[in-house]
C-alpha cells in the first residue's frame, strides 16, 4: 500500500511539473509572436496618370500701345481716362494746334500760288523748273501738314483700355507716354518648361488657368507659341499662353498658376498613408510585405491626387505595401499581418 502511495505521488509530481513546462512555452511562443510588429497591407496597381505640370505666371496684355506724339508739343486736352474701354481710331488726346494752323495758312498760299504757275506753265507762260519746284514744295508741305496733323491728334491703334496716364491738360509732353492702352482680349501669359518636355509640348495641349483673385474658378486657355530654343542655364524653353477672355475678368498684371496637361502614363499608385519621408533628407520610402518580411524601398513620387500618389519609380505593380504600422519598422522585420 506504501508503494502505491509513493508510484502515485511521484506521478502527480511528474504532471505537475509537464504541465507547468508546457505552459512557459506557450507564454513564449506568445510573448514572442507579441514582438512582431503588427502592420496592415495593401496591394497596389497600375493607372494611366494624367502628366500635369503647374507653373507660376503673370498675366500680360496681347498688346500695349504707348501713346506719344512725334515731337513734343503742350496737351491741350486728354479726352479719355484711366479704365476707359476704347475703339481702334478712337481720338484721345488733342494736342496745341497753333503751329499746325500756321502751317495749315502756308499750304493754303502755296497751292494758290502752284495753280497760278501750272496755268501759265499751260500756256508756255513759265519754264518747267519752275512749275516743278512749286510742285515740289508744295508736295513737301503737304506731307509736313498730314504729320502735323496726324501729331496734333492721337487716335487709338487698338481696341482696348486705357491702363495708364502720365500728363494733364496743359502740361508740356516730356518724354513719357501720354496714355497706355492695352488690349486685354485676348490676354497672353508667358511659362517656361523644362527641356525634357520639349518633344511634349504642342499647341494641341489643354491648359486650365486660376488666378488668386478668383479661388478655385478654373480658366481655360491655349498654348499659341512655342518658343524654337532651349536656355542654356536654365534647360528651360518659354512657351505663350492665350485666354480669349471675353468676359474680361482676367487683367494684365493678375497672378496666377497654368496647369499644362502632357497626357498620360501608366505608373503605380499607393495610398498616401504608405509613404513616409527620410529623416534627415528629401528621400521618400515605403515598405513592401514578402514572406513575412518587410522591405524598405526608397521611391520617386510624381502627382498627389487627393489621398494616393504617383509613383515614377520603387515598386513594381501588384506589390504589398505597408498602410499601417510603418512608424515601428526596419528593413527585414517580420511582421504580422491583421486585417
Amino acid at each position: 500500500m506504501k508503494k502505491n502511495l509513493t508510484f502515485i505521488a511521484l506521478i502527480a509530481t511528474a504532471l505537475i511539473s509537464s504541465c507547468g513546462s508546457s505552459e512557459k512555452t506557450e507564454d513564449a511562443a506568445n510573448a514572442l509572436q507579441e514582438a512582431k510588429p503588427k502592420v496592415k497591407i495593401e496591394k497596389v496597381v497600375t493607372e494611366e496618370v494624367a502628366q500635369l505640370e503647374e507653373y507660376a505666371t503673370t498675366v500680360e496684355a496681347e498688346v500695349k500701345n504707348n501713346i506719344i506724339p512725334n515731337s513734343p508739343l503742350r496737351i491741350a486736352k486728354i479726352l479719355v481716362e484711366v479704365g476707359d474701354h476704347v475703339t481702334k481710331g478712337q481720338q484721345l488726346v488733342q494736342l496745341d494746334a497753333s503751329s499746325l494752323d500756321q502751317l495749315k495758312l502756308q499750304y493754303d498760299n502755296q497751292l494758290t500760288n502752284f495753280k497760278r504757275i501750272e496755268e501759265l506753265y499751260k500756256i508756255g507762260g513759265t519754264s518747267k523748273s519752275d512749275y516743278d519746284n512749286m510742285k515740289m514744295q508744295l508736295d513737301v508741305t503737304k506731307k509736313n501738314l498730314d504729320n502735323r496733323l496726324e501729331n496734333t491728334i492721337l487716335v487709338s491703334p487698338i481696341d482696348g483700355v486705357v491702363s495708364a496716364r502720365n500728363y494733364d491738360n496743359g502740361d508740356m509732353y516730356g518724354g513719357q507716354p501720354i496714355l497706355v492702352v492695352e488690349q486685354i482680349t485676348p490676354v497672353k501669359m508667358k511659362i517656361n518648361i523644362s527641356e525634357q518636355l520639349f518633344a511634349k509640348t504642342n499647341k494641341k495641349l489643354d491648359v486650365t488657368l486660376k488666378f488668386n483673385t478668383y479661388g478655385n474658378e478654373e480658366f481655360k486657355g491655349n498654348i499659341d507659341i512655342i518658343y524654337p530654343t532651349i536656355n542654356a542655364t536654365t534647360h528651360t524653353f518659354p512657351v505663350e499662353i492665350k485666354v480669349e477672355n471675353n468676359n474680361k475678368k482676367i487683367r494684365p498684371g493678375m497672378y496666377g498658376k497654368a496647369v499644362v496637361n502632357f497626357g498620360t502614363v501608366k505608373h503605380v499608385v499607393v495610398p498616401d498613408v504608405a509613404v513616409k519621408k527620410q529623416s534627415g533628407s528629401g528621400d521618400f520610402y515605403v515598405y513592401t510585405y514578402e514572406d513575412g518580411k518587410v522591405k524598405h524601398n526608397k521611391v520617386e513620387l510624381g502627382r498627389r491626387m487627393d489621398n494616393r500618389y504617383e509613383l515614377i519609380s520603387g515598386i513594381e505593380t501588384g506589390s504589398l505595401v505597408v498602410v499601417a504600422g510603418i512608424d515601428n519598422l526596419a528593413d527585414g522585420v517580420e511582421v504580422e499581418v491583421v486585417k
